[in-house]
Parts: C-alpha cells; sequence; structure tokens
C-alpha cells in the first residue's frame, strides 16, 4: 500500500510568511583554505549560513555526515555545530594540518577572514550567522538538528546576494543592516523555492512549517497581529478542535498561541515605537490592545523596560 503524500503548507500561507519573516545578520566572515589543510570551526548560538564561492572540499559538521563541497553549495547548519572545512591534497600519504579558526582570523580592509594555508588554489566560503524571526521569540531556524543542504548555480545569483551584503556591513553606512539582512532574506527564498521544487522537503523538518493546519493559523496572526483572535478563532482557522490545535499548537512553536500571539504584537510596537510616527496610544490600538495599561505590562513582560522608556532609549541610540 502506497504512503499518501504528506501535507504540505499552502503556497498562500507560506508566502505569506516569507513576507513577514524578519531576517537579521549576525556576521559575516571570510573562509580560505588550502589543499591539504583543515579549517576548524567553533559553533555559534545562532544558526549559520555558508556558501562556496570557489573550490571544491569536504564539510564536517558534528553529528551529520560529511557534505562534499562544490562552488555554489549553500548549507544552513543547526545552531551549536562546530564544523571543519576540509580541503584533501593530491599527494599520497598526507595527513592535512589542521588550523584553529578562532586563532587564526583576521580583520583584512574591515573584514573578518580566517584562513588554513596559503597555497594556490584556495577553497573560498562565505560563513555567517543570522536569526529569522517573528515576534519576539520565534526563530525559524533556531530548531533545526541537522543541515540542509542545497546546490545553485551561478544564475541563481546567491553569489551577488552574499557579497552584497557582506560589503553593506563593511561599509557600516546608514541602514547597512537593513540591507543585509533584506539581501539575505532573498537568499532564504531562493532556498525555500528550491524546497518546492525538491522531492526532499526541508521545510518538513520545521514543525511549524511542517504542520499546514498549525502554519496556516499562525499565518494569520502574523499577517493580522491587531485582529481580536482567541483560541477558539485560531482553532476554527486551522480547522481543528480546541484541544487539538493547543496541543499541535504548543508541539509546533513550544509556546502557547497566546504567548505566542503577545511576542508577535509586541515586536511590532517595538519597530513603530522605534519609527517614531504614531502617540502611545496608537501603538497600543495597532497592537490590538484597547487600554494602555494592558498593552505597558505586555511591553514591560517581553522587553524588560516600558514602551516610553524603550522609544526614549532608541532615539537617544
Amino acid at each position: 500500500m502506497a504512503t499518501p503524500p504528506t501535507p504540505r503548507i499552502s503556497q498562500k500561507d507560506l508566502n505569506q510568511l516569507m513576507t513577514l519573516l524578519e531576517i537579521q545578520v549576525i556576521s559575516l566572515s571570510e573562509c580560505l583554505v588550502s589543499p591539504g589543510f583543515v579549517l576548524d570551526l567553533d559553533g555559534n548560538t545562532a544558526p549559520g549560513i555558508h556558501y562556496i564561492l570557489s573550490g571544491q572540499g569536504k564539510l564536517h559538521i558534528r553529528g551529520s555526515d560529511p557534505v562534499d563541497l562544490a562552488p555554489h553549495t549553500l548549507l544552513i547548519i543547526p545552531p551549536n555545530h562546530p564544523m571543519k572545512l576540509e580541503v584533501p591534497t593530491q599527494e599520497a600519504d598526507i595527513v592535512p594540518t589542521t588550523i584553529v579558526g578562532s586563532e587564526h582570523k583576521k580583520v583584512v580592509d574591515s573584514i573578518n577572514r580566517f584562513r588554513a594555508g596559503d597555497q594556490e588554489p584556495m577553497t573560498v566560503m562565505i560563513c555567517g550567522y543570522f536569526k529569522a524571526t517573528y515576534g519576539a521569540s520565534i526563530n525559524l531556524f533556531q530548531t533545526l538538528s541537522t543541515p540542509i543542504v542545497e546546490h545553485f548555480d551561478v544564475s541563481d545569483r546567491l553569489d551577488v546576494y552574499l557579497r552584497t551584503a557582506f560589503d553593506e556591513l563593511v561599509a557600516q553606512e546608514v541602514g547597512a543592516g537593513a540591507m543585509s539582512g533584506a539581501l539575505l532574506k532573498q537568499v532564504i527564498v531562493a532556498l525555500v523555492r528550491r524546497s518546492l521544487r525538491s522531492n526532499a522537503l526541508w521545510m518538513e523538518r520545521f514543525a511549524l512549517l511542517g504542520d499546514p493546519q498549525i502554519g496556516k493559523a499562525f499565518a494569520d496572526m502574523v499577517a493580522r497581529p491587531a485582529a481580536p483572535h482567541t483560541v477558539a478563532s485560531l482553532a476554527e482557522c486551522a480547522y481543528l478542535s480546541r484541544s487539538a490545535f493547543m496541543a499541535r499548537f504548543s508541539d509546533a512553536l513550544g509556546q502557547s498561541p497566546m504567548q505566542v500571539l503577545r511576542d508577535i504584537r509586541m515586536r511590532q510596537a517595538a519597530d513603530q515605537l522605534r519609527a517614531g510616527d504614531y502617540t502611545l496610544d496608537q501603538v497600543a490600538r495597532n497592537a490590538g490592545y484597547s487600554g494602555r495599561g494592558t498593552f505597558v505590562r505586555a511591553f514591560r513582560d517581553v522587553y524588560g523596560t516600558g514602551p516610553t522608556e524603550y522609544r526614549a532609549e532608541s532615539a537617544s541610540a
């Protein structure tokens, strides 16, 4: 008997989630490795993104099988996963020399660079860490347990996006963080598109995207944070009973629906407070709160400070 296909989140809901996903680049670096060398890199508490610009090699990631690398290979690495980039030599019986990345990090022309060996040709990889979030606490890639590996082509222009994001961070002009985040988001969207055309749908590794009914309700929360959502209305949106919705939502996101909704509302409120275009009462109403007092308490619970103080600190910064 054939196994029924796994349900997939609808393209409409996925498109909405991709549109509202916020990307923050934490760091980008260059890694250069010569044949016969291994670059040993520590993990990070944030997920990693790594792209091979040129050369060949093998990536050893803790807890996973080695990955063969070629130009235009893109990898998303789970948080707290150290890795080693190995570039074998053609010479027989030569043991690769391991270089600890943290001890060979240099800043060259404002660029963080890790280097192992100085012989040409070099395998060149862009390494970075990022956050992909909804609200104040939902990080799409934070629960990833195994690497995502996809092979792209020159025509996909991922190298252009990453190089430009790199240049933005180096230049540190006004809006550099927003620009680099927008460029990295194009890479993530390209990855999602590739996944939709792939038989091995990596999105199913994420409970949020792998449960179409929960994804539908979550997409509605993200798109309309000020709407009068309740557990009952969200369960109806997901075509689930209240108890089934609560259980599956908590499994997917690790929090209750109302906790997640509060975080999404507070992220929007924080953005509007930083922009300075709305009064405090307007920010509260836009976040779905009819009273200022309830809004202030919720904001303080999430950010540890009141909205008025938050706006003042943002303005002074």
